[in-house]
């Protein structure tokens, strides 16, 4: 953890557990994944799909094997079901009620914020509908080419907030937020109020560790 005190220029917070309470079931959401596919390919096909990996990278491990059509296909029908997860989940959701304070106050403070997800627009804008008033980005999976824990979905956003990487701080509650963070050369925080573990947040290398976002703003003085 960091010793000394970090002020950065821009925020970037990762939405679900990190912003809003968690709904999502993701296992289920894996599950069912799954056995839409079952449905679409042969089994020899579906031989190296990983049901216990994200639905996306797990997804993106077999498509190499299929043809353009069945490809197309597969990221259709995924991409169809995420959704209707997502959205289902949005709908039982709600922002922590500290979130648009400490947006407001960061905005006061010149301190530019961004939300990255891996979650669809759609979604976002059920639980967060004033979004924009409060942020300066929002960055979902419907937005970028490649999303987190790879670099480029953070990297996406910097140009837009004229900041440089390491003058950022990437906010999430699990290991690939901290991954992601760490790999776009920027500061890390990671939360204990949504999906990840302290321990798997731990071997992450966080910069900062708190309970919620309004604890993380207390450390950072914010």
């Amino acid at each position: 953890m960091l010793a000394t005190t970090f002020t950065p220029k821009a925020i970037l917070f990762d939405f679900d557990g990190t912003l809003s309470v968690l709904t999502l079931d993701f296992a289920q959401m894996r599950k069912s994944a799954k056995q839409g596919l079952e449905n679409l390919l042969r089994p020899e096909l579906m031989a190296g799909y990983d049901e216990n990996k994200p639905v996306m990278e797990a997804l993106a491990a077999i498509l190499p094997q299929l043809t353009k059509e069945t490809a197309l296909a597969a990221r259709e029908l995924v991409e169809q079901n995420l959704v209707e997860f997502e959205i289902a989940a949005a709908r039982k959701s709600r922002l922590f009620p500290f979130v648009r304070p400490i947006l407001a106050r960061l905005r006061r403070k010149r301190i530019k914020t961004a939300v990255i997800t891996r979650n669809c627009r759609a979604a976002i804008t059920v639980v967060f509908p004033d979004y924009a008033e409060y942020c300066a980005i929002l960055l979902t999976r419907n937005d970028v080419a490649r999303v987190k824990p790879h670099p480029g979905h953070l990297l996406s956003a910097f140009p837009a907030m004229g900041v440089k990487p390491e003058e950022a701080l990437m906010v999430g509650d699990h290991p690939m937020d901290i991954t992601a963070g760490k790999n776009a050369g920027c500061k890390s925080a990671a939360l204990l109020c949504g999906e990840g573990k302290l321990e798997e947040l731990l071997q992450a290398g966080p910069d900062y560790l708190a309970r919620d976002a309004r604890e993380l703003m207390r450390q950072l003085g914010l």
